[in-house]
């Protein structure tokens, strides 16, 4: 059942698609069905309808609506292989171009949170602001030590409307799984609460911050990518100091062309980074939108916006090893079995029948540059598989999803003709055979023989007492089973419930044996075998009435 604050937000989100003359997808929407008939009673429909290219109207909605509709813009707008040219350029302006909030109120949120005036703090800062997104924005500025800094600064009341957002969003996923019947399937709650605790994490710039240094740390040296410094004596919940970097943004092609940057390595650099971040650290940046991304002159990636970082299981990063090396070796065969494997379909499924499908839609587009792949064609068909399989999404991994896919349409932008399979191959062939290989193994034993060498001692007299209980029969073995755990108290309750049984049915015939006796009669209350009957009788019923 949909609240009345929920019910208002709907409300809300339809006057602002009506404002803009996107009221097909009003009509189109079966959640909106039941508001239909606001839609003529709103002046939105008639003053709004239609002004100015669709591509701005749905952009403009997108801003109007808040920053998780503005975070969904910004997923779609790296993916312009998918969308009208005219939608795709329009989105393109959500990833750092959202309108800003008063410069006034930028300056008291970071008086107030570093407890020092502007002046104290900065010898030179900029009252308008470098870029603005959906839940902060940046300024500029110059230390007192002569660095360059930006300052970014979370949106005020930003929290309070990510909350109502989420948890219409929560609203919407249990309908979902409710009423609709890939709900199980697709789990959309799940799906809900992954995001609900990732927005949450981006609304804490201490935890950027944190996010920032660990990433810097790890590809320390790298000339692939560069972190940005924190300032962290200027750093706090909702303002955080960073070093300022130059460089072209990775969406301004033609800039990039101009400067003489390498598209093809950048592009095949991308890759790189990404699995290094996946398979190598386990921790990698999962909003690598263009608006994020920059450029230097030797094709190094400059990073800003840590909000949103992503990592996965042990057992998930090794399946999705083993996955794409399959993938990318084409044995179909493994990677039907690793997903049966790792319960990412049902156990009953017939692994050549699933093999099969694989195969069918994967084999197409192997050994094809990304402009001749058709990615829309391709997910459509993915989608029918996993439908006709039953296979689950797997919420923990949607992160890793999402960045895939922005890398994957970044590659489009900056090289069409570039080979993601076999870019990506030897770098998850070195992977694994550091991991899983015979000198992975070799590793593993030399890093624990310092604890081997530890115990060695003690294993004689250990096995000595092992014998010694084996002689004397006393050896006992200890082990435990969750399912043999659940059995054994079904056969306690079981036992009880017999045990009750046979006292219960013990007094009824008592009760039945004292009332057939000959000289005795019901009516003899004052008989001590009529009480015996009665008790008996009565004991008898209540234990079997208590019997489930």
């Amino acid at each position: 059942m949909i609240n009345l604050k929920t019910a208002f937000r709907l409300i809300k989100i339809q006057r602002i698609l009506l404002r803009y003359g996107l009221d097909e997808f009003v009509f189109q929407l079966h959640l909106f069905r039941p508001l239909r008939y606001l839609t003529y009673l709103s002046p939105s429909y008639v003053l709004g309808k239609r002004k100015g290219p669709r591509g701005e109207r749905i952009r403009k909605a997108l801003e109007d609506l808040g920053p998780i509709f503005v975070k969904f813009g910004q997923i779609l707008s790296t993916r312009q292989d998918l969308l009208p040219p005219d939608i795709g350029e329009e989105l393109s302006q959500l990833q750092d171009n959202v309108p800003p909030f008063a410069d006034y109120l930028a300056r008291q949120i970071i008086e107030k949170s570093l407890e020092k005036s502007i002046e104290e703090v900065f010898s030179e800062f900029t009252e308008s602001p470098l870029a603005s997104a959906s839940v902060a924005q940046v300024h500029t500025a110059t230390l007192h030590t002569g660095e360059d800094v930006i300052v970014k600064v979370l949106r005020p009341g930003i929290e309070k409307t990510i909350n109502a957002d989420v948890a219409l969003l929560y609203t919407l996923a249990e309908l979902a799984t409710k009423y609709w019947s890939e709900g199980k399937r697709l789990k959309p709650i799940e799906v809900v609460h992954e995001f609900d605790n990732t927005i949450h994490d981006e609304l804490d710039l201490v935890r950027e911050a944190a996010n920032a240094s660990q990433l810097r740390r790890n590809f320390e040296g790298s000339d692939q990518l560069y972190v940005p410094d924190v300032y962290w004596d200027f750093t706090r919940k909702n303002v955080m100091v960073m070093e300022r970097i130059y460089g072209t943004p990775i969406g301004r092609i033609d800039e990039l062309k101009e400067r003489g940057i390498d598209l093809k390595l950048l592009a095949e650099r991308g890759v790189e980074i990404f699995f290094a971040q996946v398979f190598r650290d386990n921790f990698f940046h999962a909003d690598m939108h263009p608006g994020n991304i920059f450029a230097s002159d030797d094709a190094q990636y400059l990073a800003v916006d840590f909000g949103i970082m992503g990592s996965v299981t042990v057992a998930d990063q090794r399946y999705l090893a083993e996955n794409f090396l399959a993938f990318f070796q084409r044995d179909y065969f493994r990677v039907a079995q690793l997903h049966i494997e790792s319960g990412w379909v049902p156990k009953h499924t017939r692994v050549d029948e699933f093999e099969s499908a694989i195969r069918a839609v994967c084999e197409p587009i192997f050994e094809k540059p990304l402009k001749e792949i058709s990615y829309g064609h391709l997910l459509l068909r993915l989608f029918q598989t996993a439908r006709r399989f039953d296979m689950e999404v797997q919420p923990q991994l949607v992160l890793l999803q999402k960045t895939l896919l922005n890398i994957e349409g970044l590659g489009r932008q900056l090289y069409p003709d570039l080979d993601l399979w076999q870019t990506a191959k030897p770098y998850l062939e070195d992977w694994y055979k550091k991991r899983i290989g015979p000198k992975a193994t070799f590793n593993k034993l030399k890093e624990h023989l310092p604890i081997m060498a530890e115990k060695m001692p003690e294993l004689p007299e250990m096995m000595y007492q092992v014998l010694s209980d084996v002689a004397k029969g006393e050896l006992e073995i200890k082990w435990k089973s969750k399912q043999l755990e659940e059995i054994k108290q079904q056969m306690e309750k079981n036992h009880r419930k017999n045990i009750m049984a046979i006292c219960g049915g013990s007094l009824l015939i008592s009760a039945a044996i004292i009332l057939g006796l000959d000289g005795y009669s019901p009516l003899m209350l004052g008989d001590a075998p009529v009480a015996t009957w009665a008790l008996g009788g009565l004991g008898g019923l209540l234990i079997f009435s208590s019997l489930d």
